[in-house]
């Protein structure tokens, strides 16, 4: 643990998270924020929960990840636009044979996005839009000047499914992926097994009952994790990195 002076956002920070090296399949991170009573979200979003050292990991996730993968009702809520990294970030980026800029991939069966939206408006690589095979020419339509527009349904028509996904990103050569949620999201990729890290600030707040869990869905699952660290900071925050036991 990082002693009580030190801060997470210190140049030790890249060390942390690290993807595994030489991937030929996605692997998947996910980062969440709660609240010391369970709650994912201050006043209906996630944002109200960060700090200082939680923002720092932010940006030094989506800095390493090759692809930055959330749901649509996330986008709404959070007003999402496209990942804003530094000269120096981008450089860093480029040297490892990474795309400079991390493109944002929306999951949605609808399709249902305003292309006037900062997701469409504020970036510097369109996003990536996967939803279901029913909407996706309707997508097409609405959103193909702003957007790549992908059908990445499986064997529900009507549906977007994560593990078709998660392929169609890896014949991207995007293995890195980042999924910042929504709780939806996560909970698919938990159920589905295709969860292979969780990354989790811990904020130093109460929120009440009312909020809701980092995860929401269909299913139980009993997915055995270990620790690759704890870490924490002057302003009460832990910041805890799970991967997948084998």
């Amino acid at each position: 643990m990082l002693g009580a002076t030190e801060s997470v956002d210190d140049g030790r920070l890249a060390d942390f998270y690290t993807y595994p090296e030489s991937l030929r399949s996605c692997w998947v991170r996910g980062n969440m924020i709660t609240s010391l009573d369970g709650g994912a979200a201050d006043d209906g979003k996630s944002g109200g929960l960060a700090g200082p050292g939680d923002r720092a990991v932010f940006v030094q996730m989506r800095e390493a990840a090759d692809v930055i993968l959330v749901g649509a009702a996330t986008v709404r809520v959070e007003n999402y636009s496209g990942a804003q990294l530094p000269v120096a970030a981008r450089q860093a980026r480029q040297r490892r044979g990474q795309a400079e800029v991390p493109p944002i991939a929306i999951l949605t069966r609808s399709g249902n996005l305003d292309p006037t939206a900062r997701l469409f408006t504020r970036t510097d690589v369109p996003p990536l839009i996967l939803t279901s095979a029913r909407t996706v020419e309707d997508t097409r339509c609405r959103l193909g000047a702003v957007a790549e527009v992908i059908d990445a349904s499986g064997p529900d028509p009507d549906s977007a499914d994560s593990a078709r996904v998660l392929e169609i990103l890896a014949e991207r050569g995007l293995f890195r992926v980042l999924t910042e949620g929504g709780p939806l999201i996560l909970g698919n990729l938990i159920n589905n097994d295709l969860l292979d890290e969780l990354c989790l600030t811990v904020a130093p707040i109460l929120v009440g009952g009312s909020a809701k869990r980092i995860v929401t869905g269909l299913g139980n699952v009993h997915t055995r994790m270990r620790r690759t660290h704890l870490l924490a900071d002057d302003d009460g925050y832990l910041y805890t990195r799970y991967v997948r036991a084998h």
